[in-house]
């Protein structure tokens, strides 16, 4: 067998098994075809080793043989400490996300949804198997994130099944289009039709919670309109309290006896007139039974309502808290920017997102953590409460220290009571507390201002605590944009011209000229 039909065949063997290698990793199993073709490689290698063994012989015996093969030695080594450190890393994963968003890191929320988890829960993904350039990247997605839940609780599993392959089991579940994520647990399932985590989040929520609990609007005085899609509605607010698994319902004070039974938060939203003494009566009942109350009362407040909060201990101001500081934030000085938040209260504890509060006024509360009475979120020092209309209406407004506060400005505060219906001596666990929670501001939390910063949050949180939903109190996942760089068409260019053609050239150039000079030089 001559030089030429050896190196034809040698090339042929490595052909033939690198075809086989790559047609089972394309098809995650060995198949016939793959299996035959890394075996008929492998066997024309051994023909071509017996009919030239004599000469192989001869080769190994040489000097640089023997350095070839000490540099086989070393590149296994490097390979297999590679291959180590790979298989360590995966029974040990530890990632740190160093973008500026948090991109590839789980909310808070999510995070404790997932710890909180008493019951299994299982995920079927409904996805092609497809190489398609669309759907392999949607499939990847939800893949990424349901291994990320995976890993965060043993009690969340998943499984991938494809509907054209497994039609029978699609049918099971009554899902007949790609795409389709199920939860399932306790004989419950919800639907998910994107990869997103805040969806996935909130359709666990749901999942686990046994009730959906009912959250109450008081309309009637000029409240603000949860059906409004304009920059002061609260329409935007609504559909995130419903993404909380929440049941949104509106209260007229007047033309219901008393407050629903069901009700487990009640919101009173910058009522422009004064609710009369009859629904304040039906408010007070509510409270004292145990109920949960949240008042968003803004600058030029109904003054009889400013009244019947005293009685609780609340100190409504006439005032519009001024922060000079806000316009760091890119804010004017008649939004107040708060970064100061009560580290004991369960509510604002580890909270430390700003929140903006558009054209607020102060609410103090003298402190007593005995009746649960706390000043929950400040602006910062450079903040006063200014009482003077005029000053603010010629846009001339300064400090005076006669007459006004210099900040920390409290813009919200908490009380609590005993419920009235409970026996005294009941233990801590069997009596019911009634929550009251003021906000000198309702505008933080319009369509316009709830996803700024930690606006929405915020607004969340203080439902979720109010409705005993402790768990969801957190950091939700922010909708993610893409964020593409922009190139210049030099740039783009270069970008092509200096690693696709420019480096891999004088590699090639260099390896031809040292090859070159060695053949010459023997």
């Amino acid at each position: 067998m001559n030089r030429l039909t050896v190196t034809l065949v040698g090339l042929l063997a490595l052909l033939l098994v690198a075809a086989g290698l790559v047609g089972w990793s394309i098809e995650g199993s060995m198949t016939l075809l793959t299996a035959g073709l890394a075996w008929g490689g492998m066997m024309l290698g051994l023909v071509l080793l017996y009919v030239r063994f004599s000469d192989i012989k001869r080769l190994v015996g040489r000097k640089s043989s023997r350095y070839a093969a000490n540099m086989v030695v070393m590149v296994g080594v490097f390979f297999t400490v590679v291959v180590l450190m790979s298989v360590l890393g995966e029974r040990h994963k530890s990632r740190v996300d160093l973008t500026r968003e948090g991109r590839f890191t789980l909310s808070s929320q999510t995070v404790k949804t997932l710890a909180a988890l008493e019951d299994p829960v299982h995920a079927i993904a409904f996805y092609r198997s497809e190489a398609g350039t669309v759907h392999a990247k949607q499939r990847q997605e939800a893949q990424d994130l349901l291994e990320e839940y995976a890993s965060l609780s043993p009690k969340f599993t998943f499984q991938f099944v494809d509907p054209d392959r497994n039609p029978g089991l699609a049918s099971k579940y009554g899902v007949s289009e790609y795409r389709i994520i199920l939860f399932m647990s306790g004989g419950r399932s919800v639907k998910i039709g994107n990869e997103r985590e805040e969806t996935f989040t909130n359709k666990l929520i749901k999942l686990v919670q046994e009730k959906q609990k009912s959250v109450y609007f008081v309309v009637g005085h000029g409240e603000n309109d949860l059906s409004s899609t304009g920059k002061n509605g609260y329409r935007v607010a609504r559909d995130a309290l419903m993404q909380e698994n929440y049941l949104i319902k509106e209260l007229p004070l007047l033309q219901v006896p008393e407050v629903p039974s069901d009700a487990a938060v009640v919101v009173i939203s910058s009522p422009e007139a004064d609710l009369t003494k009859p629904e304040l009566d039906k408010l007070d009942r509510y409270y004292t039974g145990g109920g949960a109350l949240l008042a968003q009362i803004d600058p030029g407040h109904p003054p009889a309502f400013k009244t019947w909060l005293e009685q609780y201990g609340f100190r409504l101001q006439d005032d519009v808290i001024i922060d000079q500081q806000s316009q760091v934030y890119g804010s004017n000085h008649l939004t107040p920017v708060v970064y100061a938040y009560h580290a004991k209260h369960p509510l604002t504890e580890g909270f430390t997102l700003l929140s903006y509060f558009p054209i607020a006024n102060s609410v103090y509360i003298d402190e007593d953590p005995a009746k649960g009475r706390y000043q929950l979120a400040l602006t910062g020092p450079n903040s006063w409460t200014e009482v003077d209309r005029t000053q603010l209406e010629s846009g001339q407004a300064e400090y005076n220290e006669d007459r006004e506060r210099r900040g920390p400005v409290p813009v919200m505060a908490v009380t609590t009571t005993t419920a009235v219906s409970e026996a005294m001596d009941a233990s801590a666990e069997e009596r019911r507390y009634g929550k009251f929670l003021l906000v000198g501001d309702s505008d933080f939390a319009n369509n316009t201002n709830i996803n700024l910063a930690g606006n929405g949050d915020l607004f969340l949180n203080t439902v979720n605590w109010l409705s005993d939903e402790a768990d969801l109190i957190a950091v939700r996942a922010k909708k993610r944009g893409e964020t593409p760089v922009v190139l210049t068409a030099s740039q783009g260019r270069a970008i092509f011209w200096i690693p696709v053609v420019l480096v891999p050239s004088a590699v090639l150039i260099s390896g031809v000229g040292i090859y070159s000079r060695r053949r010459w030089a023997r």
